[in-house]
């Protein structure tokens, strides 16, 4: 009798924990951390090669590596941090938010320092200086980002709240990178006499690197503030047991989690969606600029028209999934963004008709926009199914680990791709110094976003097929770990 009241308990609590959904405000207060990761990665990520090359006249070359080595570092610091996080037993801080604040503030500085180089030093100098900043830059994001993922798949169980709170947090990391891309472009980089191409002044990047360090570091505090009251229920979830970190026990989890095939579905697809993005991110205002000879404002205006269509998306991203689950939702949003890449070669092709004009690019943001939206979100929700698996299968949860894996392998790719357009911008012969480029560098590196990306994708959309869960699924073992019904055939990693 003592042993069916105890069970009837535990599904009591199950059935509970199933229906504690969260607040929409603090949905929004979490999702508001993420506003800080789409600046700093839109900052450096869409104008760095560009400052470095255009402004300070650094060869292409050197700086696709010096990015590219220090993605690697950010990456495989990524696990590390994952793991020491999923240890921590903080009893005022919990297991994430202490990273949180260490992390934002180290970003911030790092950021501003970063846009404040100045030009006429000699060039041993200026390219130490940006591998020293890009290194704390990168340093500090891990120990943000990794902890504040990892809180977004501990604060719900429910199978479709996880993707809210992802499409919430999506929502504020698209416009993270609308506010660096649309408002930088209108704001920080307006043309002049002096400089009719408002990305060619060299003051810009000053004012810009301070105004977004001031705003990792605002965005950063209300998400910590706002979930803040989240860490007595979270500490239920804290390791109990002597795990220290150590080079042994982290090959170990490595090892757990990359056997476990769902988790290579959906990090191999992610990744590989990356690596379109980053071409996009990373040589778009090259393209735009020499390819197609795109004003400051109108490159906003194409790049805010995509942007707004993925934030607008969310919702329906959202109510996609929920109806036809996040498998084939996912696999929709990768057809869609591999059409809008071939239509981006298509542009290429016509080029002379399309330059000077930003009405032409609107159905390729429109496109694109609405295709990335859902690859922003569901991955991530996915992520949080698989790590509920794991749970039944050893016992305890390692958001931290698995979402620590899941950013080394997406920073692997974006290091693999800059170290790529480093190369790409030296070979088709790119000269910063030449108000026109030739004809056979502005076509290739063209292609190499449209043709580039579209095999990218293809690859994702090959990988997420081999992805085996769904909500039924995601709802036995969610059951049978709460009742305590250990390792189950419900599906097998």
């Amino acid at each position: 009798m003592t042993h069916i009241s105890r069970r009837m308990n535990l599904v009591r609590k199950y059935k509970s924990i199933q229906k504690k959904l969260i607040p929409m405000k603090d949905k929004i207060g979490y999702g508001s951390g993420n506003f800080s990761t789409g600046v700093i990665n839109q900052v450096v990520g869409t104008y760095l090669v560009f400052y470095c090359t255009a402004i300070l006249g650094i060869p292409g070359s050197l700086i696709g590596t010096a990015l590219s080595l220090s993605i690697i570092w950010d990456a495989i610091t990524d696990p590390f941090m994952g793991y020491f996080s999923d240890i921590t037993k903080s009893k005022r801080f919990g297991r994430r938010h202490q990273y949180i604040l260490i992390g934002s503030i180290g970003m911030a500085l790092a950021n501003f320092f970063l846009w404040n180089i100045d030009p006429d030093i000699p060039m041993g100098y200026k390219f130490a200086s940006i591998v020293a900043l890009i290194l704390l830059i990168k340093t500090f994001s891990t120990v943000y980002v990794t902890p504040y993922t990892a809180l977004g798949a501990e604060l719900s169980k429910d199978y479709d709240e996880r993707t809210e709170i992802q499409s919430v947090k999506t929502v504020f990391f698209l416009l993270g990178l609308a506010f660096v891309s649309v408002f930088g472009m209108y704001v920080f980089f307006k043309p002049s006499p002096q400089f009719p191409s408002g990305q060619l002044n060299p003051i810009s990047y000053k004012a810009m690197g301070g105004i977004s360090s001031l705003i990792i570091i605002a965005f950063a505090m209300f998400c910590y503030f706002t979930t803040k009251k989240y860490i007595p229920v979270l500490k239920e979830n804290i390791q109990t047991d002597s795990l220290k970190l150590s080079i042994k026990e982290l090959f170990v989890e490595f090892r757990r989690i990359f056997l476990n095939a769902d988790f290579r579905a959906v990090s191999f697809s992610y990744m590989f969606n990356n690596i379109a993005s980053a071409l996009i991110a990373n040589m778009g205002l090259h393209v735009f600029t020499y390819t197609f000879f795109l004003t400051s404002q109108q490159i906003a205006i194409v790049v805010g028209v995509q942007f707004a269509v993925s934030i607008f998306a969310q919702p329906v991203w959202y109510k996609i999934s929920e109806k036809f689950d996040k498998k084939p939702s996912m696999m929709f949003g990768i057809l869609i963004s591999i059409a809008s890449c071939l239509l981006f070669a298509f542009l290429v092709s016509i080029r002379e008709e399309a330059r000077g004009s930003a009405l032409y690019f609107i159905p390729f943001a429109m496109l694109a926009g609405f295709g990335t939206s859902g690859l922003y979100t569901i991955p991530l929700s996915m992520m949080a199914d698989v790590i509920d698996l794991d749970e039944l299968n050893t016992g305890k949860r390692s958001e931290g680990s698995y979402y620590g894996f899941l950013t080394m392998f997406y920073k692997l790719s974006q290091s693999i791709t800059l170290f790529a357009i480093g190369w790409i911008l030296d070979l088709v012969r790119f000269d910063p110094d030449l108000d026109f480029q030739l004809e056979s560098t502005v076509v290739i590196i063209g292609l190499v976003i449209g043709v580039g990306s579209a095999i990218s994708f293809v690859a994702s959309l090959i990988s997420i097929k081999g992805y085996g869960l769904d909500k039924s699924t995601v709802k036995e073992i969610q059951k049978a770990a709460a009742i305590g019904g250990g390792r189950s055939d419900i599906r097998k990693s």
